[in-house]
């Protein structure tokens, strides 16, 4: 165990391990490294704990932690000897810490193992504090390069070692003279990441169930003075509409003109106890004081209905991320700020927390909506389609709740079968690709954002900066299931149908039209939809009489290579009449086959198109404005029914992978390029090949080396300067060899005669060599390094490349595309945002458009595309598994009718900065 040098300069604080967590019980707290300052907090901590917790960390019952021992607890490197603490607050805004977990680096011959000890407080246990800390713990010991935890457990502490196995770590065990060693290593797993992930899933979607289930709650306005405000009309709406709802008792403080059936209180001090949900309308100088009222009455959420805060500067930045830690140090969830509220049918009534006065009907629908001005249009076309919502949540600018968070909610929620969200940021794509996975899995999600790109970020939304292609955000929701929509009108479209119908079965399409020309118009919408008509194409007159419609209507339903149903009809003189509607209805609810309507007179959701199956289920097929409408919603649907009964793979884990030794590689090297610090601690020198920011090019050498951890080996190439050097190159690896220029723009190029293959022998090399130095002189510097490289031929192919991109935003972004203009200049190539599976990876190849190149296009012979896979895949695990790889590019791959060989790569590494963890990002 490293000892502590107490006259050593102050350890730099690691304010990025700072975060605030979801608890198992659907509570928060924050977790940060410890500091010097809580040496009375941890004796405090420690004071109130019993004689047996004592005893087990300890191994002794110690009423009070000796001076020495509180000094050497709370003063660490953050290195080699480091503490992480949970910390809850009260009503005062003091914080108590309620849990330790600290980690102290073995010296000697074991570098990358750490001694581990936690401590909860008793009086927090069963909260999930232990597996939270080992989590955010494992992840710092992580980026020290400590790969190991180890410590030594008396026998009855099966709490402890049962925390490290239910994170899905492998632990070893053995006991000797009554004490227990235990060891685990802390990279992670297929197993520690399920666990992680479902610990998460499960404390994010008890946290909004807390909010959407409330049956107390309190209304808190500005009071008598500011009645007239905004806020003062906002307070009293929600009283208002909570009142109405019937689905809560309501309690007012600071509400005017109070709505008959809330009790109204001079004060949050008058207000009886427990009260789970509060909706705060305040001017925003006042609202982190309302949250601290809040505390004492066990609030779990606000519903921040004010502005004023990140969307107005600095200021309001500073004044929401005060306001944030206050509530999450007690354990309070925010929806906002500048929300709209919440609504959510329960079984007492409807919860209606919001300023929506004529609320939709209860349904089986989800929606989640940032922008609280576009949620008044939302809630009014919902209404206006007769769709029926299960919850709404307008989050506002996303502060602390989201979309992830709501996602989570309704993974579990059987009482939603759709969810629709208005996105106008995503602050963490990655993990809303791993949430919205796991829910499209089992039910559809349809998503709109405020830009194709991702790369809008409103007033008041902290989202980090992007450089990604504006495809990367499209490809994310394709690998996640989600059905992206261009609007909200899309968004509805595609919600009433998937509420109201079974998914397609298939992709083969009926029409029953009033014209030819209307079925012609259908014919073209259903496959620009991705969809293929069955051949069934029915014509109804126009003054058809009910038997015929009967019986045009049977016989397009019975029809066997039918799979869906477009009806179509739009008379020109007269109503539509009730009998194609009955019958259409009673159809589609007998076969199953899931069916689309566009019929005169009739939008979204109506009793003229609803009928029961033979289980006595109600169905309701869902009307149109025009055809077009209805073919673009069926063939989402149909696209979905697709992604979701199709194999999504499985995670890759390619043999000979060995991401902790690349990790190793690049901590060294990012440590050798780490700035040198001088005699003003404000300045920094950079050593030679660093940049400002602190990027590192790799040369040749250490790129191979790197790319070996992962099994995926470059091809070596020599650099020369002359014929003479090419010509002993060549006797030395064998004829035939390539030549190449190293220009930067004539690089990979044999079309511009950048590039000579298959030389055979020393008089052509000679030859060659001349004229690839004639044509690369006008564009090199003198002096410039080697001109040119020679390189063992490979066996001939597809050249191919591959890359890597860290993104702020995204993280890692692989991409793929064949070499040459095809990707270079009309921009054919394919993205993928790990952690890829084997499927992603076969999608990403066969997603360029020069795709079939690969697969014996025009006679050409089919090259190794499972090489070619598997070298994605490496390079897909090293990316992820490596937020230091700045960029990767290989190039040119090329793909032989037997193999992959990598003929160059390049690599610039930077400190790790990756927006996504296992660990909740801090306070916006």
């Amino acid at each position: 165990m490293a000892d502590v040098d107490e006259d050593a300069a102050p350890a730099r604080y690691p304010a990025a391990w700072e975060a605030d967590v979801v608890l198992a019980d659907g509570s928060t707290t924050h977790v940060r490294p410890i500091r010097p300052s809580d040496a009375d907090a941890l004796q405090a901590f420690h004071v109130a704990q019993s004689e047996r917790s004592t005893y087990l960390r300890f191994f002794a019952h110690l009423e009070r932690l000796p001076d020495r021992d509180l000094h050497r607890l709370v003063n660490v490197d953050h290195v080699d000897r480091v503490a992480l603490v949970a910390v809850a607050a009260d009503a005062d805004g003091v914080e108590h810490i309620i849990g330790v977990a600290r980690y102290d680096r073995l010296v000697g011959e074991a570098p990358e193992e750490a001694e581990v000890a936690f401590n909860v407080s008793d009086a927090h246990q069963g909260r999930g504090i232990g597996s939270v800390l080992l989590e955010h713990l494992a992840a710092a010991a992580r980026e020290r390069g400590v790969r190991r935890f180890v410590a030594d457990v008396l026998p009855q502490n099966g709490r402890m070692i049962a925390v490290f196995r239910e994170a899905g770590y492998a632990v070893t065990q053995q006991t000797e003279d009554g004490v227990v060693s235990v060891g685990f290593d802390i990279d992670p797993t297929d197993r520690s990441l399920a666990v992680i992930a479902d610990r998460e899933h499960r404390a994010e979607a008890r946290s909004v169930r807390e909010l959407l289930e409330a049956g107390t709650v309190v209304v808190v306005g500005p009071g008598p003075d500011d009645a007239r405000t905004l806020a003062g009309r906002q307070a009293a709406r929600a009283a208002a509409n909570l009142v109405a709802g019937g689905g809560a008792t309501v309690h007012t403080v600071g509400v005017e003109d109070v709505a008959a059936g809330a009790h109204a209180h001079s004060g949050l001090a008058d207000v009886p106890r427990p009260v789970r949900l509060a909706v705060v309308a305040v001017p925003p100088e006042r609202a982190t004081e309302v949250v601290r009222g809040l505390v004492p009455l066990g609030v779990r959420g606000v519903v921040l209905l004010s502005t004023g805060f990140a969307e107005t500067g600095a200021d309001g930045l500073a004044r929401q991320r005060t306001l944030l830690r206050v509530a999450h140090a007690a354990g309070i969830r925010v929806v906002g700020p500048a929300s709209y509220g919440v609504l959510a049918a329960g079984p007492d009534g409807l919860l209606n927390a919001s300023l929506e006065d004529d609320p939709p009907l209860p349904g089986r629908v989800g929606l989640f909506c940032q922008s609280a001005p576009l949620a008044v249009a939302l809630i009014r076309a919902v209404q206006r389609r007769g769709i029926g919502l299960a919850e709404f949540v307008s989050a506002g600018h996303r502060a602390d709740v989201s979309g992830n968070d709501l996602m989570q909610f309704w993974a579990d929620d059987d009482g939603t079968d759709v969810v629709g969200l208005y996105l106008e940021s995503i602050g963490n794509p990655r993990k809303f690709s791993r949430v919205a996975r796991r829910l499209s899995s089992v039910k559809p999600v349809v998503v709109v954002t405020a830009g194709r790109s991702g790369h809008v970020v409103p007033p008041g939304h902290a989202v980090r900066p992007t450089y990604a292609p504006p495809r990367t955000l499209t490809e994310v929701m394709r690998q996640a299931g989600v059905i992206r929509v261009d609007n909200t009108h899309q968004m509805l479209d595609v919600a009433q149908l998937l509420a109201h119908q079974p998914l397609p079965r298939g992709r083969r399409v009926a029409v029953l039209a009033s014209s030819a020309s209307v079925a012609a118009l259908v014919a073209e919408a259903v496959s620009a939809g991705g969809l293929v008509l069955s051949g069934h194409v029915a014509m109804l007159a126009e003054d058809a009489d009910d038997d015929e419609i009967r019986a045009t209507v049977a016989a397009v339903y019975d029809d066997p290579t039918t799979d869906v149903v477009v009806v179509v009809r739009i008379p020109t003189l007269g109503p539509v009449g009730e009998t194609l509607p009955r019958e259409v209805a009673a159809a589609a609810a007998r076969t199953g086959r899931t069916t689309v309507a566009s019929v005169l007179g009739l939008h979204g959701v109506t009793p003229e198109l609803t009928a029961l199956d033979a289980d006595g289920r109600s169905w309701t097929v869902p009307a149109y404005s025009t055809p077009e409408d209805a073919a673009l919603a069926l063939g989402h649907a149909s696209r979905y029914a697709r992604w979701r009964a199709t194999d999504r793979g499985r995670p890759l884990h390619p043999d000979g992978v060995d991401t902790r030794a690349a990790r190793r590689l690049v901590a060294g090297w990012l440590a050798e390029a780490a700035p040198r610090r001088v005699e003003d601690p404000d300045v920094t020198r950079w050593p030679p090949g660093a940049a400002p920011e602190g990027t590192v090019d790799l040369d040749v050498a250490r790129t191979s080396a790197l790319l070996a951890t992962v099994g995926v080996h470059v091809l070596p190439s020599f650099p020369v300067h002359d014929a003479d050097e090419a010509v002993e190159v060549a006797e030395r690896i064998g004829w035939p060899v390539a030549l190449k220029t190293t220009v930067p723009a004539l690089r990979h190029r044999a079309d511009l005669g950048g590039v000579r293959l298959d030389v055979a022998d020393e008089a052509e090399l000679r030859s060659d060599v001349a004229q690839v130095l004639a044509l690369g002189a006008a564009h090199r510097p003198q002096g410039d390094g080697a001109p040119l490289e020679v390189q063992a031929m490979a066996p001939h192919g597809s050249a191919c490349v591959v890359r890597s991109t860290e993104d702020p935003l995204f993280g890692p972004i692989i991409s793929f595309g064949l070499s040459g203009d095809a990707s270079d200049l009309l921009g054919d190539v394919a993205y993928g945002v790990p952690p890829l599976t084997d499927v992603d990876v076969a999608e990403l190849v066969r997603s360029a458009r020069a795709a079939p190149r690969l697969f014996g296009y025009r006679g050409l012979p089919a090259v190794d595309v499972a090489a070619l896979e598997d070298v994605i895949a490496r390079v897909s695990v090293l990316a992820d598994d490596l937020p230091g790889l700045r960029s990767l590019e290989l190039n040119p791959v090329v793909v032989s009718e037997h193999g992959a060989v990598v003929l160059g790569a390049r690599a610039t590494l930077a400190p790790a900065d990756r927006a996504d963890s296992t660990r909740r990002l801090p306070r916006a």
